[in-house]
């Protein structure tokens, strides 16, 4: 009797530790491949639509002439990143890229939209993604931290004077609003956010959901493999909380159609907001696309934000 109870025991042990493993990889760990596709972008109706014009951006936003630049995270990894200069003695927009994309993807019209106003740009490469260090990606957990080094970077090149905007997309920008109640220099005078989700846990339930797959039973596994596989524990930190104690002002975007990350988690993460906000919303936009979908419109915001933050 007690050594089928030890083998029940032990079989059930070895079931969860398998299937936490599996839900950490699927989640948080890229393929090779994966790693390697820094121009490619998500397949869908909604992006084939603007397929020419997306290629021809990625295209243009490669060739422009940069300084390959690297940080050391605070756990010791190597991040990479890309420094465009315009002028020294002009603001600086910090960029971070989305959930298993690229930096010259996900801001292929960003970086020469901030180049054009004779700002500097750093794009950089989230740990886990292309030749950046690590073994997986957090969804924001440790890349908060991330964002006070490319941030503590850029006042160590630019000057202590230096005015900063850190922006994101998708993960990116759930991950430039978890990083918001940290103790950011005062050069971060505000923060741009496109399509962010409210929390780590939030979006991979939606996920798991969209597999049709019971999202309250996956998760846990998921949580489970993330702490024994990978140290971290996706819980630990949420967007929607660390916005409210944000204290400069938020730009955020999120197009009503958004099949990744839900619109209505854009607009939880506006509404959690306490300082001086902006919501620009695209109807009918797809995930990242409100910047293509409505030019003009992303524009006047995005220069109403930049005369309010950073003069």
């Amino acid at each position: 009797m007690l050594k089928t109870v030890i083998y029940i025991i032990t079989a059930l042990a070895a079931f969860v530790l398998a299937f936490s493993y599996v839900g950490f990889r699927m989640s948080c760990v890229l393929s090779e491949r994966e790693r390697a596709n820094t121009t490619g972008f998500p397949k869908g109706a909604q992006y084939e639509e603007v397929r020419p014009l997306l290629s021809r951006m990625i295209r243009e936003a490669d060739e422009l002439p940069y300084e390959p630049v690297e940080v050391k995270s605070f756990d010791g990894l190597t991040l990479e990143g890309r420094l465009y200069r315009r002028d020294p003695s002009a603001p600086v927009e910090i960029m971070f890229h989305g959930y298993k994309g690229s930096a010259v993807r996900d801001f292929s019209g960003g970086i020469k939209m901030v180049l054009d106003r004779n700002m500097n740009a750093i794009v950089i490469t989230e740990r886990g993604h292309g030749g950046s260090s690590g073994n997986c990606l957090t969804f924001g957990i440790n890349e908060r931290q991330d964002v006070l080094t490319w941030v503590n970077f850029a006042v160590k090149e630019f000057g202590p004077d230096v005015k900063i905007i850190i922006a994101g997309i998708s993960m990116g920008g759930a991950t430039v609003l978890m990083a918001s109640d940290l103790d950011l220099p005062e050069n971060v005078k505000g923060i741009v956010c496109d399509c962010g989700y409210t929390s780590p846990e939030a979006i991979i339930k939606k996920v798991i959901g969209d597999m049709k797959l019971p999202a309250s039973l996956v998760y846990p596994f998921v949580r489970l493999g993330a702490k024994l596989y990978g140290g971290f524990d996706l819980n630990s930190h949420t967007a929607i909380d660390a916005v409210k104690k944000c204290r400069v002002p938020v730009y955020f975007i999120h197009g009503t159609d958004d099949r990744y990350v839900p619109y209505e988690m854009g607009v939880e993460n506006y509404n959690a907001c306490n300082t001086k906000k902006w919501l620009f919303t695209v109807e009918g936009a797809g995930h990242g696309l409100c910047f293509i979908k409505d030019r003009d419109g992303y524009d006047k915001l995005f220069n109403e934000f930049l005369k309010e933050t950073v003069g």
